[in-house]
């Protein structure tokens, strides 16, 4: 199998940048268009064509993403760190609907950290990096991708799934994920009132994905994530 995929998939990850090799579970089920776009119309299903290729490319299939119902962050009797932030600060709206959770290698936490860190330095804060960690779960499942070829998404690429067509950035930049995370934070914050809107609107506004309701689904793996790196 891995003879037939490197024919079209000669750039699902760029260096340290993307640290993806060719471990871990990739799903993508949306579409950034560009900084200024407006909501895109609501359809259904995943992008097949991606995620039967990024599975191909990583060596496992979609097993690897479970379900929880009724998830929540936290408890009465979980005592968060010194210096984390709270529950109340990472989903301050509580969690919309079932969520799905990945097992992560060293290169997704790696990329999840590169988020949190430009969260802290755009100025946007616990909720704005838990936004950040979710949305890149659901574009790219933290992996920084390069061009999948004949299975790409337009050309939509990296950890946000950023196409350099619609002025995110040149290939270079998007793939660099500090760069991405920075484009992302900015146009997160010329959303208006941005933090008081859900996770899946405030994602959906920046991203302009064709499946909009699909990245609430990551809202706890990634306030876990936060909470943990911050």
């Amino acid at each position: 199998m891995k003879l037939d995929f490197t024919r079209w998939l000669p750039a699902i990850a760029k260096d340290r940048r993307t640290a993806l090799g060719i471990a871990g579970v990739a799903a993508l089920g949306g579409l950034a268009f560009g900084p200024a776009a407006v909501a895109a119309p609501v359809t259904t299903g995943p992008h097949q064509g991606a995620r039967a290729a990024i599975d191909l490319a990583t060596g496992k299939s979609r097993q690897g993403v479970t379900v929880e119902s009724g998830l929540t962050t936290g408890s009465p009797t979980t005592k968060v760190p010194a210096g984390k932030p709270s529950t109340d600060e990472l989903i301050p709206h509580g969690l919309e609907g079932a969520q799905s959770r990945v097992p992560l290698d060293d290169a997704q936490v790696a990329n999840a950290k590169a988020i949190i860190a430009e969260a802290k330095r755009t100025g946007v804060g616990e909720r704005g990096a838990v936004i950040g960690v979710a949305t890149s779960l659901q574009e790219s499942k933290l992996y920084n991708l390069g061009h999948l070829g004949a299975y790409n998404d337009h050309d939509s690429q990296g950890l946000f799934q950023q196409r350099p067509s619609s002025g995110w950035g040149s290939p270079e930049q998007i793939t660099d994920p500090r760069y991405a995370s920075r484009a992302f934070f900015s146009a997160l914050k010329n959303v208006p009132g941005w933090e008081d809107l859900p996770l899946t609107t405030a994602a959906q506004t920046v991203q302009v994905s064709a499946y909009p309701y699909a990245y609430a689904q990551w809202e706890q793996q990634a306030a876990d994530l936060v909470q943990q790196h911050w």
